[in-house]
C-alpha cells in the first residue's frame, strides 16, 4: 500500500543509491544492453551505469508510494559511472482526486553532488484504500 494515502502538490521523496559493477552486468544480462561502455571499465576500474538502470531511482521511489505509472519520460544529461552515489528527488506536481484514486504528476531531478545527472517526469495514480 502506498506510504503517502493523500500526495499533496510540494511533497518531495528523496532516495540515494550506489550503482555497483554487480548491478550494471545483471541489469545488462536482463536488458541486453551490454555495450562496451557497459562491459569494460575505464581506467578507474568504473562501468557506466545504463540509462535505464539510473532510472529505476524515481521507479523506487514511484513503487514506495504506490504510483501505478502511465507516462515517464526522461533527459539523460551526464553519465553515471559505478561507485558514484546520485540522489534522486521526485516531487508531486499536480495532484487530481477522484473518488476511487489520486492522479498525480510527478518531476525528478537526479544529481551526482551538484551536478545533474537525469531529469525526468512521470504521471500516474494511487489509488485510494
Amino acid at each position: 500500500m502506498p506510504s503517502t494515502p493523500n500526495p499533496e502538490v510540494g511533497d518531495v521523496h528523496t532516495f540515494e543509491r550506489t550503482f555497483t559493477r554487480e548491478d550494471v552486468e545483471r541489469f545488462g544480462e536482463v536488458s541486453g544492453d551490454q555495450q562496451t561502455i557497459h562491459t569494460e571499465p575505464d581506467e578507474e576500474g568504473r562501468l557506466v551505469v545504463q540509462g535505464l538502470l539510473t532510472a529505476t531511482l524515481p521507479t523506487k521511489i514511484g513503487g514506495d508510494l504506490g504510483v501505478l505509472a502511465r507516462s515517464m519520460e526522461f533527459e539523460f544529461l551526464a553519465p553515471v559511472r559505478t561507485g558514484e552515489s546520485i540522489t534522486c528527488e521526485v516531487t508531486v506536481d499536480a495532484v487530481e482526486g477522484r473518488d476511487d484514486r489520486h492522479d498525480v504528476a510527478c518531476s525528478v531531478v537526479c544529481h551526482r553532488g551538484r551536478e545533474v545527472v537525469m531529469r525526468a517526469a512521470f504521471e500516474g495514480l494511487i489509488w485510494k484504500e
